[in-house]
């Protein structure tokens, strides 16, 4: 017994120290190993569990130390999930990045935390940027260019950007993906996925395994560099009849699946309303471009940008005319939305901004929302109920109603949940991309303007239009589908120069001889 003892202890001796030797001589990260990795997250599901399983135990719920409590929880869960992201890295940030994007879906707590992640990704040496330069250009850096800032210009996720100057002289901004980041990505999902079923078995109504599916389609997509550059060159071909939108250009010579070589371009974030008073640029005008760009992405192409968090929306004056530009970066996640749903899309806004109840509640059941068509305009919106009823267009947002809005995105997360899982796959990166525009318009203090709706309804109308006028059979049909649209465009602009005069000083004038006549006649 004693000698097989001896000889297991022997094996196991020799075992671990040839394995030691080969991790030393390898230099691995620990925090490389899956197992780690897989550790920490599942060590990270039971804390984040047990708290919530006992939490509640000997309170009763409604009360108001229910809710105090919830909320300590949900910050406290928050916190735990943000420092998982911040060790994990690569697609744990990634994830993490798109819950802190979910305003109005997920309690405050967790999107207040979460929204951190934008700011603390991680940082490949210089040897890890070269390395990959090396392996996927097959050369070094004093071979390319003729200056190379070793200090990242900004970090992301699953990438960071340097700046650099070519022999030809053109300034560039080489985007070069974190090496590790490919190769952990798979593995990374699958940790996710167990973990979430195992969530979802000890709390049935949470129900997010929407969130690993959409990682397991897009994830390959924005790690494919060359797939971005495309999506760049379609997009700035599309929209090349807006003046204030800037896409950078593709240098293909320098461009790998790991490396993205384009123009550089300077300018402030979207909402840096610093930056925009010290440049003289005007945060209506932005804003009112920005949902410009968007409803003709989504309404007229079906092709989304679905990442506008402020890092990738950039402003500046353009240096040669002095106006105003839109420098839209990271095209590595695009939304390509089928005919039907785009249609069914843009017949549900319209209804939803005249307040059109019965169309509202049919577009609502074409695009899966069943019998949860109510929560879901409110989750599409972040509008109240009562506001839906009356038209979107019609009332302003007020605190009072974001504070109801968020009380019920808590209360009605089970609801929520079932929601996502129910809706067309190609709704959820929408729903994002609108949430991370609400944020924007909410910093910029211009959310719910009448200009974005008028936008809006200007690109619906269009949409429409041009659906028609592909399956009309005749040129008489053709022709009247056109005079349509263009009488409804009008009417639109009618509207908008309304708007214009009631807010100028000349409407103001009207409004204060209006109510002074009427003082005289009442007197």
């Amino acid at each position: 017994m004693a000698g097989q003892l001896l000889k297991v202890s022997s094996l196991a001796t020799a075992v671990f120290a040839s394995s030691g030797f080969y991790l030393y001589n390898r230099q691995l990260n620990l925090n490389d190993l899956t197992v780690i990795r897989f550790g920490r997250a599942a060590a990270t599901t039971v804390v984040i569990s047990l708290d919530y399983l006992t939490a509640f135990k000997h309170v009763e719920y409604g009360t108001e130390e229910y809710w105090a409590i919830r909320s300590k929880v949900h910050l406290r869960s928050a916190e735990r999930l943000r420092d998982l992201c911040c060790a994990n890295r690569g697609t744990f940030i990634k994830v993490g990045q798109h819950l802190g994007a979910l305003d109005y879906l997920l309690p405050q707590e967790y999107t207040s935390t979460l929204k951190v992640l934008h700011s603390r990704a991680p940082q490949s040496s210089m040897e890890e940027v070269k390395q990959v330069i090396r392996e996927d250009l097959s050369k070094e850096l004093s071979e390319l260019f003729v200056s190379f800032e070793e200090k990242p210009q900004g970090a992301a996720s699953l990438a960071q950007v340097h700046k650099a100057v070519l022999h030809d002289g053109r300034t560039v901004a080489i985007k070069v993906q974190h090496p590790k980041v490919q190769r952990q990505m798979s593995r990374d999902i699958a940790v996710m996925e167990v973990l979430l079923r195992a969530v979802h078995w000890l709390f049935p109504d949470f129900a997010f395994m929407w969130l690993v599916e959409e990682a397991k389609k897009n994830m390959p997509l924005e790690l494919d560099f060359l797939n971005e550059g495309h999506n760049a060159e379609r997009l700035a071909n599309m929209l090349a009849h807006l003046p204030f939108l800037k896409i950078p250009i593709i240098h293909w010579d320098l461009s790998t699946k790991r490396i993205l070589t384009m123009e550089f371009a300077e300018g402030g974030q979207v909402n840096d309303k610093d930056y925009m008073k010290k440049h003289s640029i005007n945060v209506n005008e932005i804003s009112e471009n920005l949902g410009k760009m968007y409803s003709e992405m989504i309404f007229v192409h079906g092709f989304v940008h679905c990442d506008p968090h402020p890092g990738n929306v950039l402003v500046r004056k353009c240096p040669q005319s002095k106006k105003t530009e839109i420098i839209l970066l990271d095209h590595g996640l695009y939304q390509v939305l089928q005919s039907d749903f785009r249609l069914d899309y843009c017949r549900l806004w319209q209804a939803l901004i005249k307040g059109d109840m019965s169309g509202v509640e049919r577009y609502s059941l074409r695009l899966g929302a069943g019998d949860l068509y109510p929560l879901f305009a409110c989750v599409l919106t972040a509008r109240s109920w009562a506001a839906i009823n009356v038209g979107i267009s019609s009332v302003s947002v007020t605190h009072s109603e974001d504070v109801e809005i968020r009380t019920n995105a808590a209360l009605y997360l089970p609801q929520i949940s079932e929601l996502l899982n129910r809706v067309p796959r190609q709704m959820l990166l929408l729903l994002k991309t609108n949430d991370l525009l609400r944020g924007i318009e909410t910093t910029l203090q211009t959310r719910a303007s009448s200009s974005s709706f008028i936008n809006m309804s200007r690109c619906c109308i269009r949409a429409m239009a041009r659906h028609k006028r592909s399956k009309a059979q005749s040129r008489r049909k053709h022709l009247q589908i056109t005079l349509a649209e263009s009488l409804n465009l009008w009417r639109l602009t009618m509207y908008e120069l309304l708007l214009w005069v009631k807010g100028s000083m000349l409407g103001h004038w009207l409004t204060a001889l209006k109510q002074q006549n009427k003082v005289q006649h009442t007197t």
